[in-house]
Order: structure tokens, then C-alpha cells, then sequence
């Protein structure tokens, strides 16, 4: 009895180290221990997934993931066209040609994680370095999506021909502090600039304004004596000789003038 469970247990661990699982999100490779470098292939017997049985003593398994990788490297220094050092701190998000495993397997026989320290970390700073020597200072702050662009298009190129396929790539650009100190002091006089032409405009605007409320004025007062000598005409016109000796009398007292001498003049009632 007790040699029956010692044979299960050996059975037992054997199938335990003889079989492994490999998750939907990875794939895997299946190759001789022994003859990994015999032929092209590297020793390789093929790719697999879910549960994978296997001779443990002869074969082992090696496991990539396929779905997206994110690494955030540290600075690298690259130098202009002018010789200006920028510093760049790159985002890369990447996974892996699960057709391409077997490629990278043979080639690089390492984790994912050393291959972004590796072969990707190399790819990334020979694009930046080809792609800052052909940018002027300047030029690359007034353009900076434009040297993202040409160094993600460069980076494809390089990763892709390797199996690695890049979703996304970002850049922190940091210029040198020179440049950024003269591009802080052009900013601020455009700023300075832009205000002195807004308060013209403010000083401008108002001017008009006074301008704009005196002419009001000033009309008011034209159409108002306008309008009062208009009517001292229609009312002069108005007024006959009838009209002026009517009221010569209703305004007479009926008392005659008095003089001190000479003959007493005759009041024309006509």
C-alpha cells in the first residue's frame, strides 16, 4: 500500500511539473532545453496557450504577454542641430506581435520587461538623436508635435520589424534653461505688449465716448434753438399792424400823456 502511494505521489508531481497554463493575455514558447541553439529556430517547437503539457525534462516554456506594456523612462539628453541639450523623459505604450513571439524568443531570450531596458530604451534614444540633429532650437519649440511625430514615426520603424507594435508615445520636452529663460522673457513682453495696445484701445474707446456725448449735447442744443427761433419767425409773421395797434389799446390806461409846454398831441386810435 504504501509503495502505491508513493508511486501516485511521484505521478502526481511528475504531471504537476509536466504541465503549465498560459493565460489568454500571453503566449507561449515551447522549446528544447537542450538544443535552443542547434538550428534556426532556436530550439523552438512552437507557440501555445491555455494548458500546455510537456516533457520538463527535455522541454521548458517561456511566456510573453500581448497586451499593452506602458514603461516611463528616465531623462535622456539630446543634443539640437545648434548643439542646445533638451532633455526628454518618453512614455512608451507597446505590446507584443503574438506572431512575432517566436522571433523575439530566439533573438533576445529575455522578459519583455529587460527587452524595454535593452533593445526598446536603444530604439527610443537613437530616434531622438537622429531626429534632434536635424531640429534647430527653435525650431523644435515652435514644432514640438511635429519632433513627436518624426520620432514615433522612426521608433515604428525600428520596434515593429522587431514584433513590438506602438500604441502610444508621448514626450516631456524640457529645452535648456537658457533658451527657456529667453522664452520666458519674450512672453512676458508680449504680454507687456499686449497690455499697453489694450489700455490705448481703453484710452481710445473713451476719447470717443466724450467725443460722442459732446456732439450729443451739442445737437440737442442746435435742434433745441432751432426750434425756438423757428418759432419767434412763425410768430413775427404772425403778427400784422392790426394786430400790433389792437394791442397797443388794450394795453393803454385811457390817461393821455402829460407835457409841460406845447400842444397835446392826438392819439392815432386808426
Amino acid at each position: 500500500m504504501k509503495k502505491i502511494f508513493l508511486l501516485a505521489a511521484i505521478l502526481l508531481a511528475a504531471l504537476s511539473t509536466s504541465c503549465t497554463t498560459i493565460d489568454s493575455g500571453s503566449v507561449g514558447i515551447r522549446f528544447y532545453k537542450w538544443a535552443a541553439n542547434s538550428d534556426e529556430k532556436g530550439g523552438v517547437i512552437g507557440t501555445c496557450k491555455g494548458f500546455v503539457w510537456f516533457n520538463p525534462f527535455t522541454q521548458s516554456i517561456f511566456e510573453y504577454e500581448t497586451f499593452v506594456q506602458r514603461k516611463t523612462y528616465d531623462e535622456f539628453k539630446v543634443n539640437a542641430k545648434d548643439a542646445s541639450i533638451f532633455t526628454m523623459q518618453p512614455t512608451i505604450a507597446y505590446r507584443l506581435d503574438s506572431e512575432m513571439a517566436t522571433h523575439v524568443f530566439v533573438k533576445y531570450r529575455k522578459k519583455l520587461a529587460d527587452i524595454e531596458d535593452g533593445y526598446i530604451r536603444t530604439c527610443i534614444y537613437e530616434a531622438y538623436r537622429t531626429c534632434g540633429n536635424t531640429y534647430t532650437s527653435d525650431y523644435l519649440m515652435a514644432n514640438r508635435g511635429e519632433f513627436e511625430a518624426d520620432v514615433r514615426k522612426r521608433l515604428e520603424k525600428s520596434l515593429n520589424q522587431e514584433g513590438f507594435i506602438v500604441e502610444e508615445f508621448t514626450s516631456n520636452i524640457i529645452p535648456p534653461k537658457s533658451l527657456q529663460d529667453a522664452i520666458n522673457a519674450k512672453n512676458e513682453a508680449v504680454q507687456n505688449a499686449l497690455k499697453a495696445e489694450n489700455k490705448v484701445k481703453e484710452a481710445e474707446a473713451n476719447a470717443k465716448i466724450e467725443i460722442a456725448k459732446a456732439q450729443g449735447e451739442a445737437q440737442a442744443l442746435r435742434i433745441k434753438g432751432d426750434g425756438e427761433a423757428y418759432y419767434n419767425r412763425v410768430v413775427a409773421q404772425s403778427l400784422s399792424p392790426l394786430l400790433v395797434q389792437q394791442d397797443a389799446i388794450d394795453k393803454w390806461d385811457g390817461k393821455l400823456p402829460t407835457y409841460s409846454g406845447g400842444a397835446t398831441p392826438l392819439l392815432n386810435l386808426k
